[in-house]
């Protein structure tokens, strides 16, 4: 084997491991519910660099395309009801976080 063709081996493993060395985070979803179900507009989803928002149906939502990360969930209430904001809600890779029941006050 010749210099040029070990050095063409070469650069092609480099270029193939670091492909490989990259992971591709597939985004996940935040869901949970409303109390009371009629109080609720909107939820919101914010995290360093995202700002995501779903209507809230029925007292449920589901906000998709999260990427993982740590996100502040807040929902917008209808008056009498007041917004209320929960901090805290971990989004893995791929993964549906529950938020739980978020109880709105007026």
């Amino acid at each position: 084997m010749n210099f040029n063709s070990l050095k063409r081996i070469t650069a092609v493993a480099v270029v193939a491991s670091g492909l490989f060395a990259f992971t591709f985070l597939r985004a996940g979803s935040i869901k949970g519910t409303v109390t009371p179900p009629e109080g609720g507009v909107r939820a919101w989803a914010e995290s360093a660099t995202d700002t995501m928002k779903a209507p809230i149906i029925g007292g449920s939502f589901e906000i998709t395309d999260a990427k993982p990360g740590t996100y502040k969930i807040i929902i917008e209430a209808k008056p009498p009801y007041k917004n209320v904001a929960k901090d805290g809600i971990m989004v893995s890779d791929g993964q549906t976080a529950d938020a739980g029941e978020i109880k709105l006050e007026k």
